[in-house]
């Protein structure tokens, strides 16, 4: 949809309403009700803002063109600040119909991480750990909170696995085009003959669906508990607070141990097991309309290898866009505004 004056007035009416209701005490004691509500306002603040910001540069515009016509001698500074403020105006109607389409509430969404290493061993950990590093950095950037739920070290400091919660507003709009297998070209610290090594890592990133969204049967679950296990399986607790989900009808099967006690362990379990439900009915969804039509996007399968960080060469290359960063000591710590906008860009749902 286009937002038009009458759209606009009525999100800015139930923008002050949702405002009011989030200094009821009774209302945001109900956490369910105020993720909700602090959801929806997000979303109408982002909405607003950008009509506004549309409607100042619209002003600018007006007004410059009327004095580039008032004054001859202010004519070339006019026009490179109409030059200026029409790339202003692209850019703000490229995001008014990134906010109007309907994909923007799964934009909003939560998402699950998964990052695993591949091939290249010890190499292949550490790159997975430096990916964990990237991505908590960049949503560090972005005022989004990072939330282990499931983390598999070696003994030298590497990730075999790990399994995060990324939450905030915008999310999954952030993090959705990081799905595939992300390669690393580098001379290993442990390779004495310098010999350039290339390992992967594989990432998969879930939006986290709404309790109502995937209705899970108790009857369908197998729920069994342990202790909380470190390096080499071995146990480092006496309680048993690690918890093992195994959905019967998918067999998916999830584990968490990174809470404190097994209640709080089940939770985040059932949040991640929900994800990968909700992936599967999204996939049928997919593959449903692929039948009908050929897609011209990425399909973000885990086989399909999508970047490459060569730091030889102090380059990134996302092979679906073929765009080519240079300064990786800067994307490893999340600075990847750049590609993430251009991925935006050039990739649709």
């Amino acid at each position: 949809m286009i937002y038009n004056m009458h759209d606009i007035t009525q999100l800015q009416i139930e923008y002050n309403t949702i405002a009011e209701q989030l200094q009821d005490q009774q209302i945001v004691s109900d956490l369910a009700v105020l993720k909700k509500l602090s959801q929806r306002y997000n979303e109408i603040k982002d909405i607003i803002s950008t009509h506004n910001d549309l409607d100042r540069v619209a002003r600018e515009i007006s007004e410059t063109e009327k004095l580039m016509k008032q004054d001859t001698e202010m004519s070339l500074l006019c026009q490179t600040e109409l030059e200026q403020l029409a790339k202003q105006k692209i850019k703000l109607e490229k995001k008014m119909a990134d906010l109007s389409s309907q994909d923007n509430a799964l934009n909003q969404k939560n998402i699950i991480v998964e990052i695993r290493a591949g091939a290249g061993g010890d190499e292949a950990s550490l790159f997975a750990s430096e990916l964990f590093r990237l991505y908590s950095k960049f949503a560090e950037r972005h005022k989004l909170t990072v939330k282990i739920i499931n983390l598999s070290k070696t003994s030298l400091g590497g990730f075999k696995e790990v399994i995060f919660e990324v939450s905030g507003h915008g999310a999954y709009g952030k993090f959705k085009f990081e799905t595939g297998v992300h390669r690393v070209q580098r001379i290993p610290d442990t390779e004495k003959s310098g010999r350039v090594h290339t390992s992967t890592a594989s990432i998969i990133a879930l939006p986290v669906p709404d309790e109502v969204e995937v209705i899970i049967d108790q009857k369908d679950l197998k729920i069994e508990a342990s202790t909380a296990s470190g390096h080499g399986g071995q146990s480092v607790n006496t309680t048993y607070s690690a918890v093992r989900i195994v959905h019967l009808p998918t067999k998916i099967t999830v584990e968490c141990q990174d809470e404190r006690n097994f209640q709080q362990n089940k939770l985040r379990a059932m949040t991640v097991l929900r994800t990968r439900l909700f992936a599967l009915e999204v996939e049928k969804q997919r593959k449903a309309m692929e039948s009908a039509r050929k897609t011209q996007v990425a399909t973000g399968d885990r086989s399909e290898k999508i970047r490459t960080y060569n730091f030889p060469q102090d380059r990134l290359t996302d092979h679906r866009i073929k765009k080519n960063i240079h300064g990786l000591e800067a994307i490893i710590n999340g600075e990847i505004d750049e590609l993430i906008e251009e991925l935006q860009k050039e990739l649709k749902d």
